[in-house]
């Protein structure tokens, strides 16, 4: 059994629910998304999303495209993480998913990254422009190496969409919750619990929601009916705030600790 699925199995069993940031690897540099994802951790994130750096990033909003973009100023490519993970895995064992565009992955190699994922300690892999019609393949070669393949749901997806996603899924599904580009909201669509009631019909994986995350009452409330809740543009919006400033690693994870917190005002 995966981490990943081992962990959100654990959480299932004692009631609990899922915390799962997101991160753009290289932004504002390598060795500082190493320390982020370990304050993270101990800041109570339960899983961690992993953002390969794509120069076209259709699904993204400005926040994540800014980061992107960062990123690839200084070098930063799907080798790299790969190595921040293994990096990682020395001191920790937090469950994590490689969030990437389809493009880096062929180019890398499907097979070859699917042994290198395995080996560094990555857990699952989201292909955010990769539709189950033609991921079988795909699915096949993460497989056989031990990794979960995750697909997004909308609240657009017809009940035989969510079907077929939910045939094609492993590890859980993510639910965005709207339509649109990823980036922060004050207020979550009324669509969101209807789309995942509608995906429960279908399947017994955990559900994670995602996209417009950024307050703790954002938080409670997926918490309410989904397994877990996605936070990305709000975290990179604070790394972006505070890249220049040596405590910046700890304003992210005082950040983070607020959001699952429920509090009113972000900790000192």
């Amino acid at each position: 059994m995966s981490r990943l699925r081992e962990r959100l199995q654990a959480l299932r069993r004692t009631g609990r629910k899922g915390f799962i940031p997101y991160l753009m690897a290289g932004d504002p540099d390598l060795e500082t998304t190493a320390r982020l994802i370990r304050a993270l951790e101990a800041a109570g994130a339960d899983v961690l999303e992993l953002g390969v750096p794509f120069s076209d990033p259709i699904a993204d909003g400005p926040i994540l495209q800014r980061a992107a973009e960062r990123a690839l100023r200084r070098g930063t490519r799907l080798r790299d993480c790969l190595d921040i993970v293994a990096d990682v895995r020395r001191h920790s064992e937090i469950p994590i998913v490689l969030f990437s565009y389809l493009n880096p992955l062929l180019q890398f190699g499907l097979e070859r990254l699917a042994r290198e994922m395995a080996v560094v300690g990555i857990d699952g892999v989201l292909t955010t422009d990769l539709v189950p019609e033609e991921a079988e393949e795909f699915r096949q070669v993460m497989r056989a190496q031990g990794i979960e393949t995750i697909f997004l749901v909308a609240p657009t997806s017809t009940d035989e969409r969510i079907a077929e996603i939910a045939r094609s899924a492993s590890g859980f599904i993510y639910v965005v919750s709207r339509t649109g580009v990823t980036g922060t909201r004050e207020q979550l669509s009324e669509t969101m619990r209807p789309t995942v009631e509608r995906v429960r019909r279908h399947t017994d994986l955990p559900i994670a929601v995602g996209f417009g995350i950024s307050r703790p009452e954002h938080v409670r409330e997926i918490w309410h009916y989904a397994d877990a809740a996605v936070v990305g543009s709000a975290l990179v919006q604070e790394i972006e705030r505070h890249a220049a400033e040596p405590d910046l690693v700890k304003r992210v994870a005082r950040f983070a600790r607020w959001l699952k917190s429920g509090a009113t005002e972000i900790p000192n």
